[in-house]
């Protein structure tokens, strides 16, 4: 069995979803942001990079949502999470969900997490203020260039749409309207109708 260390409101939801939709064996364990415990002694040991999600798997731990997205996806094969049988189509998964882990979620953080950057307060401020222009940049690179169709890669599902799913649920937190997005926001709907998704959001909320 695996075991799935998240956050509430973290990218973790991506591969907790992953997980639902492939039918995987596995348990959760909820690390609390508010009291610190991603810094603790016990979970540094888990993941030194002292963040989430962690995956913990019968080969050894992995982090970092594309690489546990993937994991998933390869583990699972019956459930058709990506193209495995398709060379370019695999590494296009790779590249939407690359672009969401180094590019669109690290303008996120920039409105909370500036001190990963700089210590000056007015450089902390300027760059929360930048943040609905870089996070809505992307996002209309997403809408008018990524997106293939009902699902990201097109006709069918895989393991970019729990991805986009659980980053275009900040948009209203980084002040972006997701209405200038209508096939993000209608994808969003569209994922949140699933079963899993509906399980697994409603799981992480309790």
């Amino acid at each position: 069995m695996m075991k799935l260390y998240y956050a509430t409101g973290t990218c973790a939801l991506a591969s907790h979803i992953a997980l639902e939709e492939a039918g995987a064996d596995y348990s959760t364990v909820k690390i609390n942001f508010a009291t610190g415990e991603q810094r603790s002694p016990e979970y540094l040991a888990i993941n030194p990079k002292g963040r989430v999600p962690s995956l913990v798997t019968e080969r050894g731990i992995l982090t970092e949502t594309p690489a546990m997205l993937a994991y998933i996806a390869q583990s699972y094969p019956k459930a058709k999470l990506a193209p495995l049988d398709d060379p370019f189509g695999f590494a296009e998964v790779q590249a939407f969900n690359s672009y969401l882990c180094s590019t669109v979620h690290v303008a996120h953080a920039h409105r909370m997490r500036g001190t990963r950057w700089v210590d000056d307060p007015a450089a902390i401020d300027a760059m929360k203020r930048k943040v609905p222009e870089t996070v809505g940049a992307c996002f209309e690179l997403i809408e008018t260039k990524m997106i293939k169709g009902p699902w990201v890669m097109g006709d069918t599902y895989t393991i970019c749409d729990p991805y986009l799913f659980t980053i275009a649920n900040w948009l209203e937190g980084d002040s972006v309207d997701p209405a200038r997005f209508p096939k993000v926001k209608a994808h969003r709907d569209r994922m949140a109708a699933r079963p899993a998704v509906s399980k697994v959001v409603a799981a992480e909320k309790a």
